[in-house]
């Protein structure tokens, strides 16, 4: 099989493969860059920087590659309109946004020319986004990884999603390999995203012991929790993990009001952290449902053949 071009507004990106954005720092610049030098769409995870940081890092991004950029936001962190609005006045190329929904982003993408790409999991919101002027979907299902508005198959909403909407269908959740790739566009989408197999990348920018401890995960490991958020979280369990679901995690000290609404069953932001650090005991490890698929840290270059040559000899 052959791979289409993935068309988002005026966005032309060769390989319809949208890497998605990991908070708290896993997708930075050198990762996002990776893809988009390989023919994919790169996305910074924005959630949790300061605005300087964005900055910096749509920057660097700028400098290591010509493809298409674009930053990931979670709708309910706290700073999301100036994250949002940071992403657009550096120039970037498109804006992701999930954990959440947020009306006022297309206003937003609206005055600058910016597309924005909502993360939805219902036909219902599928629909009120392009009503809305969105230029894409992702549609997400139960398969991903951190928080989820949905505990249906992406393989079940990606065919009631594509016949309800005009504009493109990105499939997101549980994809890992070529084959999986092939599936979800023999299912319609008119592209993936894939977050995990680009986390355990060598351009990811998780710590090697955190790259190490996705590899030992087994089918078993993968967990859901409550998130702050006010959504479940699918994760790798560990002690921190097995705390959550006992009710026993430590509650924040100090609130660093990152959220808009916070439960505040644990910090979110410094769990990640830590994770994102290389403590796999104390912090919070998100992943998709198939993480035990993958079994080697590649460069993003290679991943991309691999995939590519998984797809190309599937009839």
């Amino acid at each position: 099989m052959k791979l289409p071009e993935l068309r988002i507004g005026h966005l032309v990106a060769k390989v319809p493969i949208i890497q998605g954005g990991m908070a708290v720092r896993i997708s930075t610049a050198r990762l996002a860059a990776a893809v988009a030098e390989a023919g994919g769409i790169g996305l910074i995870a924005a959630s949790g920087m300061p605005l300087d940081e964005l900055r910096h890092e749509i920057r660097l991004a700028r400098s290591l590659t010509k493809g298409i950029i674009g930053i990931n936001a979670m709708v309910a962190a706290r700073e999301f309109a100036s994250l949002v609005r940071t992403a657009i006045e550096e120039g970037i190329d498109l804006i992701v946004a999930g954990a959440g929904f947020s009306r006022d982003m297309f206003g937003m993408g609206r005055e600058s020319g910016t597309p924005i790409v909502p993360i939805v999991s219902s036909v219902k919101l599928a629909k009120i986004s392009e009503s809305l002027g969105a230029a894409a979907v992702v549609v997400e299902g139960k398969e991903a990884g951190g928080h989820l508005g949905t505990d249906q198959s992406m393989r079940v909403l990606v065919p009631e999603i594509k016949k309800a909407v005009k504009i493109p269908v990105i499939g997101a959740g549980g994809v890992i390999t070529g084959r999986d790739i092939v599936e979800v566009m023999k299912l319609g989408a008119d592209g993936v995203q894939m977050g995990t197999r680009f986390a355990a990348s060598e351009e990811s920018n998780a710590a090697p012991a955190l790259k190490e401890f996705y590899l030992k995960a087994r089918p078993e490991d993968v967990v859901l929790i409550k998130s702050p958020v006010g959504l479940p979280g699918r994760a790798v369990k560990n002690p921190f993990a097995e705390k959550i679901l006992e009710g026993t995690a430590p509650t924040p000290d100090i609130c660093k009001a990152c959220l808009k609404h916070c439960e505040q069953n644990f910090c979110i932001i410094d769990a990640l952290t830590r994770a994102q650090q290389g403590d796999v005991e104390t912090g919070l490890v998100f992943t998709g449902e198939y993480i035990h698929k993958i079994d080697d840290i590649l460069p993003v270059k290679e991943i991309f053949a691999r995939l590519l040559k998984e797809v190309e000899e599937i009839n």
